[in-house]
């Protein structure tokens, strides 16, 4: 048993967890617990300037590490500061910790107006994450952490949060030793398994669909291993890139969304489908339908079958359920043909895309890929190109090496990718919009402090571009906040101590982004987009084989097109 403080035992939970990165932002309710911190040998805090952008980060490095991330947060005002944060590490599955203060436990529960008093905090975390608890008492300080951080990296990961009273942080106690619980990751069941490889070893036409759950459990070696034992192309949604590189000939990228797909999804007799939950903004029950039989793996036995009808649920971790398939899947003799025709599809709806950029923006982004080391990092904000080409066509081919926010919030860009390259130690680029960048704009500060090689590239149109378009086909043109008062950003990023260019074409481009990713350091890149030949946003149609009842699209992309068309049958009825 050793004698320390509340501070001291929280923070050697964090070293029991092999933890030795923790973001975060000082305040008088967390003082004990980042002054152990700084007497902790081998493990760093990276002070951010907003507590929403430390738990992006703590996301970001959990997304590019595959471990935990940690943030600390003051109590109140700073708690409710990250709810942005962990609403996104929620909604991707990212296992993210927060330890957060809270008043002395005698004011506790008392309504006295003590200094960033919230008595219902521990009811507002709980809305966000999968685990959320408050400590009583010095002797549970320690266990309260190991047993949190369990939760957020068992199962289906997502945030977990503690709150220690600042009076506990300060106390003294003995504390024992401490070891990290252990991640309860489910297999699936034997039969089922069984069921599942019998039904793929006999289909025609297999297809996959990998999500981001592939991603999380590792398992990228084992579903491309899957895939060519049964012949079987692959879709992924955003978050399953990287799953099965892009580069690989039964890969189709991340189009489970696209009408141009559905011959691919409808030609298929049996599915596999791993480690998605089939969200509405990236995946296929928005419009399309899976004709063919489904075989459903994934870690949330709660979204089996929740969305498309299932013929085999498999419940458990995708890197397990993968390798249990492998050992019962016998090889199956194919000819080839179905590939190569979900190739061709693949092929044509990749030409398209390329088409809709216009030559100005593809020359950017085919510069980018080239330069681009293997292994970097891309994060992608929540703007136009994100949408048009970052998330879709920029080709990935490692896992963890692409990331956005799942919720579709705007703003996460920055922090997310200080995270990554906080915990990568790669170079890390971020796909940033002008309107998105000013609700992140400190964490470049941050970026400079921790000396990162981080490039922003901000594809600067003055306002918020999508939502420009979405309001040109929902309200006939009627713009209403969407121009935006936009700042110079590279004299402002070489106020914040960091390097920029402003960039107007794509030769302008191609050197500024070399000589930033080879300097190694901080750079921003301010690119005009108005300087250059437009996108163009193509609407998603809708495929010509649909469903009974068709639901309108959350794709910020995708739902101006349907929001539109439904205000117009409401006016004809009107009319009528």
């Amino acid at each position: 048993m050793t004698t320390m403080t509340g501070g001291e035992a929280a923070v050697a939970a964090l070293r029991a967890l092999d933890v030795d990165t923790v973001f975060g932002i000082v305040s008088v309710h967390n003082i004990p617990i980042l002054d152990a911190i700084s007497q902790t040998p081998g493990i760093e805090l990276v002070g951010c300037r907003h507590e929403q952008g430390a738990v992006h980060a703590a996301d970001g490095f959990a997304r590019a590490t595959g471990r935990l991330g940690v943030c600390v947060t003051s109590t109140g005002p700073g708690a409710a500061n990250a709810m942005g944060g962990l609403y996104e590490a929620s909604y991707a599955s990212s296992p993210v910790l927060m330890l957060t203060g809270q008043v002395e436990s005698d004011q506790y529960g008392r309504g006295r107006s003590a200094l960033h008093q919230a008595d219902r905090q521990l009811d507002m975390l709980r809305t966000v994450t999968k685990h959320s608890e408050h400590v009583a008492h010095h002797a549970d300080i320690a266990g309260a952490v190991l047993a949190a951080a369990a939760e957020a990296l068992s199962g289906r990961p997502g945030p977990a949060a503690v709150q220690i009273p600042i009076d506990l942080q300060f106390s003294r106690g003995e504390v024992g030793e401490l070891a990290a619980l252990p991640r309860r990751l489910e297999t699936p069941d034997t039969g089922r398994v069984d069921a599942a490889a019998a039904l793929l070893g006999d289909a025609s036409r297999p297809l996959i669909i990998a999500g981001g759950g592939v991603v999380l459990a590792g398992a990228g070696r084992q579903l491309t291993a899957v895939a060519e034992r049964l012949g079987a192309p692959v879709l992924t949604t955003v978050e399953g890139r990287g799953s099965i590189s892009e580069d690989h000939p039964l890969s189709l990228g991340p189009n489970t969304d696209l009408a141009a797909m559905d011959p691919v999804i409808a030609g298929a007799d049996v599915v596999l489908a791993v480690g998605t939950r089939f969200q509405q903004n990236n995946n296929i029950h928005k419009w399309l339908t899976i004709p063919g039989r489904l075989v459903h793996l994934d870690a949330d036995a709660a979204m089996i079958g929740r969305i498309h009808p299932v013929e085999v649920g498999l419940v458990g971790d995708a890197r397990l359920g993968l390798e249990a398939l492998l050992a019962s899947l016998a090889a199956p003799a194919r000819d080839g043909a179905w590939a190569g025709d979900c190739r061709r599809i693949r092929d044509e709806t990749v030409a398209a895309g390329r088409e809709a950029l216009g030559p100005d923006l593809l020359a950017i982004m085919d510069a980018m890929d080239e330069i681009l080391p293997g292994g970097a990092i891309v994060a992608k904000d929540a703007t136009v190109s994100a949408y048009q080409w970052g998330n879709r066509l920029l080709p990935v081919r490692r896992p963890r090496t692409a990331m956005r926010p799942v919720s579709m919030a705007i703003g996460p860009g920055v922090p997310l990718a200080v995270g990554a390259a906080v915990g990568s130690g790669r170079p890390t680029v971020v796909i940033q919009g002008d309107g998105g960048l000013m609700l992140s704009l400190g964490e470049l500060a941050t970026a400079v402090q921790q000396d990162l090689p981080l490039v922003v590239c901000v594809f600067n149109d003055r306002g918020y571009g999508i939502l420009r378009f979405i309001q040109d086909m929902v309200v006939e043109g009627r713009r209403t906040g969407v121009d935006l008062a936009t700042p110079r950003f590279a004299p402002l990023a070489e106020a914040m101590g960091m390097r920029s260019a402003e960039v107007s074409d794509p030769d302008g481009f191609t050197r500024a982004f070399a000589e930033a990713i080879a300097a190694g350091g901080p750079w921003l890149l301010d690119i005009d987009l108005t300087a250059m030949a437009p996108m163009t946003i193509l609407p998603q149609r809708r495929p010509e084989r649909q469903p009974e009842a068709e639901p309108v699209s959350a794709n910020p992309a995708h739902a101006g097109e349907a929001v539109a068309r439904a205000a117009r049958e409401r006016s004809e009825q009107e009319r009528d």
